[in-house]
């Protein structure tokens, strides 16, 4: 299998690093808008190569975008017009009705499969299977310590020091279409619970600054004719990336591992 990563920065590098192990990945094409930062790294893989255009996506049997939620609005449509399975870390690109209607239809027409790993979140499969009867309510709360939210351009605008924050503080409370847009880097996971329940205007997102906290923690409360989810994930910041946790560079790694398997345990 050949794989065209975009993005090559903490994820994309832990991703990289896992699919040099892989023996049924033959190459791992990246492209990065830095790529200076990145040579050192991709000669240390005997299976990668740096590009720095799109065109050897005609070649590949899987796309993977590790960059940004532009770089997902960007690279989606390309992968799939060609007909590429594409796995999505940016979730929060598929936000916009339109364009995820877009992307849907190009799925269909020309046989690419938009692929979007669980995350650093449980409880996901649960909720996929009880929306097939109906959800009445679904609820995220995700707490985080001052390092996860640090640089958030949304509280800087409103004034908000996370590191003077002396108590647990409730930060922000709406739909998962706002969190999405106002925490790109930090909520990403609310976006997949949308999609996999009830839609980012009826998805209610909390995000809690506690300066106490050593994880990243994910609730997910959920209500329906099936009756209650209430699954709780606390999760180890990512070593490289405080604002990501590690589970979810670990899903990466695992997603990546099922589609080259073609094993869906758990589906």
């Amino acid at each position: 299998m050949k794989v065209f990563l975009l993005g090559c920065g903490n994820i994309g590098r832990f991703l990289a690093k896992a699919a040099q192990d892989m023996d049924e990945v033959e190459e791992i094409i990246i492209n990065d808008n830095h790529p200076e930062f990145i040579i050192d790294f991709i000669s240390s893989l005997t299976k990668a190569c740096l590009v720095d255009s799109f065109e050897l996506i005609d070649d590949v049997d899987l796309v993977v975008e590790a960059a940004s939620q532009e770089a997902a609005r960007m690279i989606l449509p390309m992968a799939l017009s060609k007909g590429k399975d594409i796995m999505v870390l940016s979730v929060g690109a598929l936000v916009d009705d339109d364009f995820r209607e877009e992307c849907r239809r190009l799925s269909k027409e020309n046989g690419g499969r938009i692929m979007i790993p669980s995350g650093a979140l449980c409880g996901g499969d649960g909720l996929r299977s009880a929306a097939v009867a109906g959800l009445n309510e679904v609820e995220l709360i995700s707490t985080k310590g001052p390092k996860s939210l640090k640089g958030v351009k949304y509280l800087e605008d409103k004034g908000i020091d996370v590191e003077a924050i002396e108590t647990k503080t409730v930060l922000f409370r709406g739909s998962a279409r706002e969190a999405v847009r106002l925490f790109p880097k930090n909520v990403n996971v609310s976006a997949t619970v949308s999609l996999l329940g009830v839609g980012f205007d009826r998805t209610m997102v909390t995000v809690i600054l506690d300066p106490e906290a050593k994880d990243n923690s994910h609730e997910l409360i959920a209500h329906g004719d099936f009756g209650t989810i209430h699954a709780k994930t606390s999760n180890r910041p990512f070593p490289e990336n405080p604002a990501t946790s590690y589970l979810a560079a670990l899903s990466a790694v695992s997603a990546l591992r099922r589609i080259i398997s073609n094993e869906w345990i758990g589906i």
